[in-house]
């Protein structure tokens, strides 16, 4: 019989999230800021889910690693996660440095982690929770720390029942009986091995897998280390975990499967960050925001609530501080501090915000130079597009990606993915056809 999990001593548990490299999969909303600071379904980070997680889990002592652009990324941490004195907790950002020993920038996951060993070790911990810092998924943690202690796992590794068109791209675990991994192979698309790395079906109730159709276990990029069994596996100059660490160590060691039944989308690309996003639209979206026992937690912003002037606004999620005027919004998010002017259409599209409130100075300053204020004008028509913050959207525009290439560079806009995206600060101006 498992373990409660109120057996489980979650006190001797580290959290490690990363930050990912140069997030170019995400650009240009990489563009300014790091990948776990891209914003999400209008008023979060991508960096709140697994804190949020964790929280949720009750670890209260995470690092998270990142190298670039990471300053917003630190604002949004110093101003979102603060613990009290006394329980231990803390949300810590390290940022990749220099030093005698090392000149070198995170060269992938492992090494990342090997290069902050000196941070990680100056606490008392058993075991490491690694996590990625641009996923969408609500895991209580515990679970997978209880089936590491109760299998006496060197090693676990999350992973997720998948479906053969979408094990292709995710590296696929093969475990026995006992929920040990026996076999690794990343990106599999040869059929023959995909048949051999398949789940058997009478395994499946004794698993908990739901579902009859054939399933292949995906890698989640979550992992539980021992301590002691961490630092042996990284002492070598290996780069990667998935790539390099995992399929060395289920030769030498205990390595583990913790099998996932729920909602996860790895958002690294703009299409599955825009599908992801527009999905929360729906009325039962696959992820939900509302689930309060386990909540999403963010920055505190007290905006004042959002103000409607006779729009027309259908499968939508309006943050806070908005004015939406006389217009019509459809399966669109639009994030704090928009405003969308009167007349103007926007359907499919992800709005992330502003950072500030514009002044009637700056408006008119802007006004006088030819230029929009922030936000989206008068009779404006956007569709199928990512509007980054503090953007200046014209009168009269049209933005959309019909008919034109999948990627495009152009210097007012993006396409990337068949999504079209107005970068942070950039002005679309008056009369623009897109």
């Amino acid at each position: 019989m498992a373990p409660k999990l109120t057996s489980v001593n979650i006190s001797n548990v580290l959290s490690i999230i990363m930050g990912g490299g140069q997030g170019t999969r995400l650009f240009p909303l990489t563009r300014e800021r790091s990948k776990p600071a891209v914003p999400l379904a209008g008023k979060y980070r991508l960096v709140d889910i697994p804190i949020s997680n964790c929280i949720n889990s009750g670890l209260k002592r995470v690092y998270l690693l990142t190298q670039f652009n990471s300053a917003s990324l630190h604002r949004h941490i110093s101003q979102s996660y603060k613990f009290d004195h006394f329980s231990g907790g803390f949300v810590e950002i390290l940022a990749a440095e220099q030093t005698f020993s090392d000149t070198s920038w995170y060269q992938g996951t492992a090494d990342a982690v090997r290069k902050n060993l000196l941070h990680f070790l100056n606490h008392n911990f058993d075991y490491a929770l690694i996590l990625s810092g641009d996923q969408l998924y609500r895991m209580d943690f515990r679970h997978i720390i209880m089936q590491h202690v109760a299998t006496g796992a060197e090693l676990t590794v999350a992973t997720i029942p998948v479906d053969r068109r979408n094990a292709t791209s995710l590296g696929i675990m093969q475990i026995d009986e006992e929920r040990r991994i026996t076999r690794f192979e990343e990106k599999p698309k040869d059929p023959a091995v995909l048949d051999q790395l398949r789940l058997p079906k009478e395994w499946y109730e004794r698993l908990g897998v739901e579902g009859e159709e054939e399933f292949f276990l995906g890698s989640m990029g979550i992992y539980v280390f021992n301590r002691d069994v961490m630092l042996k596996l990284l002492d070598n100059t290996h780069a990667d975990f998935g790539k390099h660490i995992i399929p060395g160590a289920i030769k030498t060691h205990r390595v583990f499967s913790y099998i996932f039944q729920g909602y996860w989308e790895d958002i690294g690309t703009i299409r599955n960050f825009f599908e992801a996003n527009l999905d929360l639209t729906s009325e039962l979206p696959a992820f939900n925001f509302f689930d309060m026992g386990a909540p999403i937690f963010t920055r505190p912003r007290f905006l004042p609530a959002s103000k409607i002037n006779g729009a027309q606004i259908d499968h939508a999620i309006v943050s806070d501080g908005c004015i939406i005027n006389h217009s019509k919004i459809e399966h669109s998010i639009i994030g704090v501090r928009s405003l969308v002017d009167v007349g103007s259409s926007i359907s499919r599209t992800i709005l992330l915000g502003c950072d500030y409130f514009e002044s009637d100075e700056s408006i008119r300053e802007n006004s006088r130079a030819g230029r929009p204020r922030i936000g989206v004008g008068k009779n404006t028509r956007i569709e199928n597009a990512i509007i980054d913050k503090n953007a200046r959207i014209g009168d009269n525009c049209v933005i959309s990606p019909a008919d034109k290439p999948e990627n495009v560079d152009h210097p007012l806009y993006f396409i990337r993915d068949g999504v079209v995206i107005v970068p942070k600060n950039g002005v679309i101006p008056h009369g623009t056809t897109i």
